[in-house]
């Protein structure tokens, strides 16, 4: 793991890192923020961390600069991590089309070509990610909760589902909550999955939470000005499925709000806060 950049912030440490990845083939870059706690913490004590997988276009900088939430990890005491959306660099695919190739990893391992050598994206953030920040830094592994926000609240739903145990804590952001009905989902689990719709039914939110339960309440917040709603996001879709399973939480939707950071950033404070109380950070 080599450190690009260290900045203080909030009486913690803001650091990009980039590190190898076994399932990507390739280098990836995380931001992580360390509170003050980090610099406190006893022998053999850890911190709490909050994965944070970000959207469609971005990398691992827009939530980092955009949200605010290393004022509100600061105070709980949690580690913040946001790696990068996909893979990046010579050699990867990518496509002209902003909702495919790099900046849109969608948070699958992909069957097809071109994207199979690299697009690795669950099995990186499932693997290679954390055994990098809980090996190299003081955080804890078995105290691990995600969020994201748009392709990356699909992704904090979905992974959170597919991998029983891996996280204590969800939230998401205005997630893509049926992809297999919208574009941007159809776009992407087609082109990384193939065109046997069955097997995109295991990366889809509002199918997996009809029959499964994640142990402990999830988070999710909806602005009821977002222009893709309707188009690409379909929260009550995943509201019926809660329903149907008996899910624990709540899908707050805000009157005025949009897709944005601004959005984000409004709320992030509720967000950290409900992680903090199922971690015990």
């Amino acid at each position: 793991m080599k450190i690009v950049s260290e900045c203080r912030c909030f009486g913690g440490r803001q650091l990009t890192i980039e590190h190898e990845s076994a399932s990507t083939g390739t280098s990836m870059r995380v931001a992580v923020f360390l509170p003050p706690k980090a610099e406190t913490l006893g022998e053999g004590e850890r911190l709490a961390g909050l994965v944070f997988l970000s959207g469609l276009t971005c990398t691992e900088e827009n939530v980092t600069v955009k949200s605010g939430a290393q004022r509100y990890a600061a105070e709980a005491g949690l580690a913040f991590i946001a790696p990068d959306t996909s893979p990046r660099g010579e050699g990867v695919a990518d496509d002209e089309r902003y909702n495919m190739g790099q900046g849109a990893g969608f948070y699958v391992n992909a069957t097809q070509a071109p994207w199979a050598p690299h697009f690795q994206m669950e099995s990186y953030i499932t693997g290679d990610l954390i055994d990098t920040v809980t090996s190299a830094l003081p955080i804890d592994r078995d105290r691990l909760g995600v969020s994201g926000h748009s392709m990356g609240g699909h992704g904090a739903l979905t992974l959170a589902l597919r991998n029983p145990g891996l996280f204590k804590s969800l939230s998401a952001f205005a997630p893509i909550a049926a992809p297999m009905e919208v574009e941007w989902g159809q776009v992407c689990l087609g082109g990384y999955l193939g065109e046997d719709q069955s097997l995109w039914e295991a990366h889809d939110a509002s199918r997996l939470f009809t029959t499964q339960t994640f142990p402990g309440p999830v988070l999710i917040d909806q602005g009821e000005d977002d222009p893709f709603l309707d188009s690409n996001l379909r929260p009550e879709l995943l509201e019926a499925a809660f329903k149907a399973s008996g899910q624990e939480g709540e899908i707050r939707r805000h009157a005025g709000y949009d897709h944005s950071y601004f959005f984000i950033g409004s709320f992030f404070e509720d967000h950290v806060r409900h992680h903090a109380r199922q971690l015990s950070a």
